[in-house]
């Protein structure tokens, strides 16, 4: 979802904690968020950087979509309505796998509950939501986007596209789990993207190639009069054996 709710590091209610607990901030009686540990500073730098490239590469407007990192049992997030250029390391925000905030007190992301379902289902260490144009496109038009490359293999097959629900609910994060059961990455119907990783740099080079697929069948599709020709899922089954073995060995 497209987090345009003001910079919440403009106010300073937000930042010393003033605000209602609910809001992200110390409420009475709230226990002090600890600081966050080294591991956690290094994650936040990879964090804040990859979101900052989702604005350069187009895939998201502002500040929509969201990054996340897990560390041990917490998930650093990046906070609502902040412009990422504009993130510093005192502005670390994460929460624990239930959800409550542990470090920072920015608000994060409205879309905390898709980040915390896929980290409690699977295995990943990182998320990408994204707002890409092309794909968000492709999400109104079919309900499994066509086997038009075989770099789908990549993302465990053919992307489904999730039914639409409203922006951080448990009904999208629900949705987005059933269309993600074996892959990783789906659509999020007129809404943009979703892929995992064991690592924050393979999460956001499925975001890439997801982008990428959307807008070559989108163009292929466009020829008047021709139609693209599409891989059967038996090719796609080869190319999936042979991804396995995809890479240097170390």
């Amino acid at each position: 979802m497209a987090e345009q709710r003001g910079d919440e590091r403009g106010t300073g209610d937000a930042r010393e904690g003033g605000r209602d607990a609910g809001e992200g901030g110390r409420g009475a009686g709230e226990p002090r968020r600890r600081s966050a540990r080294p591991e956690e500073a290094h994650a936040w730098e990879e964090l804040v950087a990859a979101a900052r490239r989702t604005v350069a590469d187009g895939l998201v407007v502002g500040t929509s979509g969201n990054v996340s990192v897990r560390v041990g049992d917490t998930v650093l997030v990046t906070p609502s309505g902040v412009p990422y250029d504009r993130l510093t390391p005192d502005d670390v925000t994460g929460v624990g796998l239930d959800g409550r905030q542990v470090l920072g007190t920015l608000v994060p992301t409205s879309e905390l509950p898709m980040h915390l379902a896929v980290y409690r289902t699977t295995g990943a260490r990182a998320v990408v939501h994204t707002h890409a144009v092309h794909a968000t496109a492709v999400s109104t038009l079919v309900s499994e986007l066509p086997l038009i490359h075989y770099m789908a293999a990549a993302l465990g097959g053919p992307v489904r596209v999730a039914p639409y629900a409203t922006y951080g609910t448990d009904e999208l994060a629900e949705n987005m789990l059933r269309a993600l059961d074996g892959r990783s990455g789906c659509l999020l119907q007129n809404h943009g993207t979703v892929t995992h990783g064991t690592t924050l740099a393979q999460a956001y080079d499925r975001t890439a190639q997801l982008e990428w697929m959307c807008r070559l069948w989108l163009t292929a599709s466009s020829v008047p009069g021709q139609a693209p020709s599409l891989l059967s899922r038996e090719q796609l089954t080869e190319v999936e054996e042979r991804l396995r073995g995809y890479g240097q060995r170390g």
